[in-house]
Order: C-alpha cells, then structure tokens, then sequence
C-alpha cells in the first residue's frame, strides 16, 4: 500500500475527521484515540496539508514536506493594507 497514493485520493472530509480527532483526541463517535492512532494520524493530517492545502498559517507544512514559520514582522507584511471591517462612529 503506497501512503502518497492513499493520501493523493484522500476525500477532504476524510482529512477533516482525521483532524478533529487529532484536534479533540477522540473519535466522532466519542471514543479516545489510542497513541498508535494519534501518532498515525497526525502523520496523515500532515502529510494531507502539505499535499493539498496552500497553507500561509503562522506554522504549516508547505507543499514540499519543509515546515512554514513565520515571524511577526513577516505575518504583518503577509497582511499589511487587508482591510477586516470598518465603521463609522455612528454605527456602534
């Protein structure tokens, strides 16, 4: 069994569950994962990210398998001019 091919057709919400559980540290169905389990799937989940996600997270897996780090001053050029909301003083 090749893991790049089974990671290649990996269904999104396949690594979705795969994530919460690793997020929560159990099952949907509410039973714990062993250690096996949370070793195996944290390897998945990173190894899903670095092949499908374009990650510009603070710390990632980027698409060559290198972990993605970046300072401060890096994530505030990254988003420099981004506008989230704006109001007037009127409208609070």
């Amino acid at each position: 069994m090749d893991l790049h091919k089974i990671i290649d057709d990996m269904p999104e919400e396949v690594y979705q569950r795969m994530r919460s559980a690793m997020e929560l540290g159990k099952w949907e169905n509410g039973v714990a994962l062993t250690e096996e389990q949370r070793e195996h799937a944290l390897q998945v989940v990173m190894l899903y990210q670095a092949r499908h996600l374009e990650q510009t997270d603070h710390f990632t897996i980027g698409s060559e398998g290198q972990i993605n780090e970046l300072s401060k001053s890096e994530l505030k050029k990254q988003f420099k001019g981004d506008t989230i909301a704006e109001f007037k003083q009127d409208e609070f």
